[in-house]
């Protein structure tokens, strides 16, 4: 029953951090490096009337539909439309950022503490019960079972930590691509495209 419980708080937290993975992928409906490949190869001013259209077709497209408002708006207002527009994404981004640190100590803390219960219900229990061979006793008694339920908390810790750098890595490119891609679009409005 102890394993089951150890196994299920470790899932729980991998389950947890996987979500803080996907929370950074998918921060947009769009992403930002496409729209600057797309941008890139765009010529004449349709390019930003282009991309309205494709953000106007995908409903989950909200902040870039607010982003591309900003840009429209008049220059004494842009910049601090955009700015809002960036810390939004940004927020987006960073939701549940701590989740995996968060994750990868209850797993930890978890596994050693069940181990602990294991091996105190084993000494609880009658002498006569626990092998005589001390081999035995590591690899299918008492200990043996407690290193198991200790494993599946560092599997579970070991699992956070990769998914909180993975969160870490993909945040960080989303945010550059963003701001490749409101330098992108602040060029082609500079150059009267699009207004």
């Amino acid at each position: 029953m102890i394993s089951f419980v150890a196994i299920l708080i470790a899932l729980a937290c991998a389950v947890a951090s996987a979500r803080r993975v996907w929370f950074a992928a998918n921060a947009t409906a769009l992403h930002p490096d496409d729209v600057v490949r797309a941008l890139a190869r765009a010529k004449g001013p349709e390019a930003i009337d282009r991309l309205r259209a494709l953000v106007a077709k995908v409903p989950s497209a909200d902040w870039e539909r607010d982003l591309l408002e900003a840009l429209a708006a008049p220059p004494e207002q842009r910049i601090a439309l955009v700015n809002e527009q960036l810390t939004e994404l940004d927020h987006r981004i960073q939701r549940w950022a701590r989740v995996p640190r968060v994750c990868a100590s209850i797993a930890t803390s978890s596994g050693f503490m069940l181990a602990t219960l294991v091996l105190r219900n084993g000494l609880a229990a009658d002498p006569g019960d626990l092998p005589s061979d001390a081999g035995e006793l590591i690899v299918k008694g008492l200990v043996g079972s407690a290193l198991t339920v200790a494993a599946m908390g560092v599997i579970g810790t070991a699992f956070c930590i990769g998914a909180h750098a993975e969160a870490k890595r993909i945040a960080k490119a989303r945010m550059k691509g963003a701001d490749t891609m409101v330098e992108r679009l602040e060029a082609l409005l500079g150059a009267g495209v699009g207004n």
